[in-house]
């Protein structure tokens, strides 16, 4: 009779600890689901312009009638395992109901908060795949096939998300296209130049190119002497910015700001080609030395200003052969003789004739935001904002060059808003075989990367000093891009990249 009492007992015990289980299970599966609706998500949400988009996007106003709702979205399929969805959702929910409580919304950057750096952290693409099952809809134009055959080919590979693509599924942008562009770009100058400026004095000048309404305000940079490169003391020193060299550099005019779509779409407009000319047609006529007219670029897949407007912000995503065509057509055009800056000319022209981290006063730990005591107290924004455009105050995008203020040479942007093409290929030991007292180094004979300088908006003041590099990642900047061969013309994956011109001093100018 024991041994029946205490199995019966066990059995209670196990029915009971089943039924209380159930009963969890109800309670909480009942309470994830009311927590996991739009109207839940949206009764803490602080960023009323996140919902207000998003019922204007296509996943609430489709064709079918369909509402997608913010989990659908923003929390992984539950076929992927109950847990990591409810470490998702703990963790999204955390970290709104912590903004909800401490965050003032009117301080919030919201155009930042759009952006794809920021997407790419909150969007599942296994829920992107679980909804648009047939990748191949009938109406699907041409490229669209294309582009969907090279993300279901490469997809893993090369960790492909459907929100590169389709950034304005879920929010509506107004500004943001998802289509080629096909036609040229029109730019209303109000003038159309019928000749290039003369240039008698080594002093600053307006260069007009004739044909178009383009015009580009030049400084006259005087030649002289600095030293290349950081010390091991300066803070953020790399290994690649030394040692340091002392170096000559002779006089040259440059750009005042960086190539902008004013000027740059001027260049598309004469010279684009036809669709897709193949890269060795195009690499074949720009290569002859007595081309009278080159061949530009293609039309890009979408509008490569990413919406934030064109006029005289910076012309960005260009290729390095873009940026260098460019030159070779402003060099036709004008009869001038004008190219990328190399990297000793275009440090010596950021300095300004100065020898610290930055051309304006200030320690970098100050201005960075990678120290922890910065993270949590914020960085000290107040001198460099005033000349540099970059992460703590870009709004993550590029800026209009009236934003800030010029360095001592007269030069706006040189640190922030685009990284800049230069001419030199780029090797981390590069200074080492520089010569003290060198004339007008150009860098190596041969590479893979080029140069790039100065950082951009996306950039921490530790990567805006005047001695920081970088170089080109052609590989991962196309990775996106689903044409066979891949655009010579256009990057898919980078958009704060630039460039500025420099005009070789004709001879006998004073």
């Amino acid at each position: 009779m024991p041994g029946k009492k205490r199995t019966r007992n066990i059995l209670l015990i196990g029915l009971g600890g089943i039924v209380i289980g159930f009963i969890l299970f109800i309670f909480f599966h009942s309470v994830m689901v009311k927590t996991s609706t739009s109207e839940y998500c949206m009764s803490c949400h602080i960023h009323e312009e996140a919902d207000a988009a998003w019922k204007k996007s296509v996943h609430y106003n489709s064709k079918s009638g369909t509402v997608t709702d913010c989990a659908a979205c923003h929390l992984p399929p539950e076929e992927e395992g109950v847990l990591k969805y409810m470490m998702a959702k703990a963790k999204m929910g955390a970290k709104d109901f912590w903004a909800y409580w401490t965050k003032d919304k009117e301080e919030l950057d919201f155009a930042k908060m759009g952006e794809l750096e920021h997407a790419v952290k909150t969007v599942y693409n296994s829920s992107c795949e679980k909804c648009h099952v047939n990748l191949f809809p009938e109406g699907m134009s041409d490229d669209g096939v294309t582009a969907h055959l090279y993300y279901e080919e490469n997809a893993k590979k090369l960790n492909l998300q459907c929100i590169s693509c389709h950034l304005d599924a879920g929010h509506y942008n107004p500004n943001y296209k998802h289509t080629k562009m096909t036609e040229a770009v029109e730019v209303n100058s109000g003038v159309v130049y019928d000749s290039a400026a003369t240039v008698t004095r080594f002093e600053n000048f307006t260069e007009t190119v004739p044909g178009t309404g383009a015009s580009i305000n030049m400084v006259a940079v005087p030649g002289g002497e600095f030293t290349i490169g950081s010390s091991e003391k300066e803070p953020f020193h790399k290994k690649d910015e030394g040692p340091q060299k002392n170096v000559k550099i002779s006089r040259f005019f440059m750009s005042e700001v960086e190539v902008t779509w004013n000027q740059y779409w001027a260049f598309y407009n004469e010279t684009m080609s036809e669709g897709r000319t193949p890269p060795e047609k195009v690499y074949a006529n720009n290569s002859r030395p007595d081309v009278d007219a080159v061949s530009g670029p293609t039309p890009p897949f979408g509008f490569p200003d990413q919406g934030w407007g064109m006029g005289s912000r910076p012309a960005i995503t260009m290729t390095h052969y873009a940026a260098e065509t460019f030159c070779q057509w402003l060099s036709l055009k004008t009869g001038k003789k004008y190219r990328l800056p190399t990297e000793a000319e275009w440090e010596y022209a950021a300095r300004g004739g100065t020898s610290t981290p930055y051309f304006f006063e200030g320690n970098p730990k100050k201005f960075s935001n990678e120290g922890l005591w910065n993270r949590i107290f914020g960085s000290d924004t107040a001198m460099i904002a005033r000349y540099v455009v970059y992460s703590e105050d870009s709004d993550g995008k590029t800026a209009e060059p009236e934003k800030i203020g010029a360095n001592p040479f007269g030069l706006k942007n040189m640190l922030g808003n685009v990284l800049e093409y230069c001419s030199d290929w780029y090797q981390e030991d590069a200074y080492s075989k520089l010569k003290d007292g060198e004339l007008d180094p150009k860098g190596p004979s041969e590479g893979s990367e080029y140069v790039v300088r100065g950082g951009s908006y996306a950039s921490d003041a530790a990567d805006v000093r005047c001695s920081s590099r970088g170089h080109t990642e052609n590989e991962a900047w196309l990775r996106t891009d689903p044409q066979n061969p891949k655009s010579i013309w256009w990057y898919s994956d980078i958009k704060g990249i630039g460039f500025r011109i420099v005009c070789e001093v004709p001879e006998g100018i004073d």
